[in-house]
């Protein structure tokens, strides 16, 4: 019954539901990406180089290897990750515009003894290289 109970509560994350919603968008995205380079990408590298990745293949021992739907996943994986890249770096900058820099403030834990110029603890009282009482 425990296994069933951590289930229950796994379930009930919001991590999950944030999952669930990018598993979904982040299919229909991998549609638009496998169209723009189906339908606009490889014929356009077809012209120019005279290539059409999805027609090669090559036949060993009655087995056919499709590697040119591999270059085309390749090349799909490429777009999408660049495509990704320049996403999450504009929603930086976007959350950036609306927090202000934080000032680095450093708390100052030490002083100068004013007799013998060594570094002190700032709530000594008397200087332990020197032995003179600080203010």
């Amino acid at each position: 019954m425990g296994i069933i109970k951590e289930f229950k509560e796994f379930i009930a994350q919001g991590n999950v539901m944030d999952l669930a919603v990018g598993v979904i968008i982040g299919g229909a995205f991998k549609t638009i990406v496998d169209s723009l380079t189906n339908d606009i990408i490889s014929p356009i590298l077809g012209f120019v180089g005279g290539v059409d990745f999805s027609d090669l293949a090559v036949t060993i021992a009655g087995v056919e290897l499709k590697y040119g739907s591999f270059i085309t996943a390749v090349i799909n994986f490429l777009i999408m990750a660049v495509i990704i890249f320049f996403m999450v770096k504009a929603v930086n900058k976007v959350m950036s515009l609306g927090k202000k820099k934080e000032e680095v403030v450093e708390e100052v834990t030490t002083k100068v003894c004013p007799y013998c110029k060594s570094e002190i603890d700032k709530d000594a009282t008397k200087c332990p290289h020197c032995t003179s009482e600080v203010k």
